[in-house]
């Protein structure tokens, strides 16, 4: 990574949501190019003991209060999904760039609004917060694919599931946006296109809702890639697993914690063909950090976000054809035009 200006970068922190004080806010804190200065929540109360335990010095009852402080350059937006369009829309008019967890919106429409309005902000700089494209793992991965040590490649399939079945989970409640697919779907969604290099033509996707919280807790699709088959389950009532493995010609990629590593352990790649294994180790490694430390270069920099919005408007398109697959019961086209 490039030497980046002494420049810190303040940053707000809107909710007090789990991600952020146990993965986000420390990552940052753990930055050298990062303060994080606020934190807000719709209780003044709690975000006071909040600011107090984490030595976050400014703290607001409201998300509005946060995005008014001038003292704020970035926000973490960690809303539940259907805030997340509108708090990063009201950070972007309040001057602030944003870092938002996924999925960036609801649905592909939302994010061409989105698009269009930071158009109106050319200084300012919206990512969508997968950090698991920070692991040097993937480079290994790709490595591997491009010196064609697998063959070609022909068929991708992937895994993310746990099980949750508390009514009270904001996942399970009655709130748009809740459910598997928007939740841990859109992974293998996002490390699908990513490793492909380019866009589904068409999708098949079954769902399974559940029958008292009304929101899919078992998702399976299959993406044509016009010669590479690639296929994925996620869900939430299901025991936990996280899976991607890459199959080609003349062998596969195992990769064992493509998304999370628990702890920050190292993760593991096993290379399997002719028989044989390689494996692969990294060192134990903060993909929150990670991520935080390339957003920030990218703002300090003045260089393109790692993640850009036509990448988070493609996945999400994707997501939306899923879904118009299940509803409609056939194979759903993605026009090459939409995948631009």
């Amino acid at each position: 990574m490039e030497k980046l200006p002494a420049q810190r970068l303040r940053w707000g922190i809107l909710s007090t949501a789990r991600i952020g004080l146990n993965a986000v806010i420390p990552a940052l804190q753990a930055s050298n190019h990062a303060d994080v200065v606020a934190i807000s929540s719709r209780n003044a109360e709690h975000a006071a003991q909040i600011g107090a335990k984490l030595d976050i010095p400014q703290t607001y009852g409201s998300y509005e209060a946060l995005l008014a402080d001038p003292k704020v350059d970035v926000v973490y937006n960690p809303l539940p999904n259907h805030l997340h369009l509108p708090l990063t829309l009201a950070a972007l008019a309040a001057g602030k760039h944003v870092l938002c967890e996924k999925p960036l919106t609801l649905s592909a429409e939302e994010v061409v609004l989105l698009a269009e309005a930071v158009t109106e902000f050319p200084k300012l700089k919206v990512m969508e917060a997968f950090m698991y494209r920070f692991h040097p793992q993937w480079e290994q991965v790709q490595n591997w694919i491009s010196a064609g040590e697998i063959g070609r490649v022909q068929s991708i399939r992937s895994v993310f599931t746990y099980f949750n079945d508390d009514p009270a989970n904001i996942r399970n409640g009655n709130l748009p946006g809740g459910g598997g697919l928007l939740d841990v779907g859109c992974y293998c969604i996002s490390v699908t296109r990513w490793l492909m290099g380019r866009e589904p033509k068409r999708i098949m996707g079954l769902v399974e809702n559940d029958p008292v919280f009304g929101v899919d807790r078992l998702v399976t699709a299959l993406m044509d890639f016009d010669g590479v088959q690639a296929s994925f389950v996620c869900g939430t009532q299901t025991e936990h697993q996280q899976m991607v493995e890459v199959i080609g010609t003349a062998g596969r990629i195992l990769v064992e914690t493509p998304f999370f590593q628990p702890n920050h352990g190292p993760a593991k790649l096993t290379l399997i063909k002719e028989g044989h294994a390689v494996v692969w180790e990294s060192k134990p490694i903060n993909i929150y950090v990670q991520m935080c430390e390339a957003f920030t270069a990218a703002i300090l920099g003045s260089k393109p976000i790692p993640i850009p919005l036509v990448d988070s408007l493609a996945n999400m398109r994707t997501i939306d054809a899923i879904i118009a697959s299940h509803e409609q019961g056939k194979w759903v086209e993605i026009l090459e035009s939409e995948s631009d």
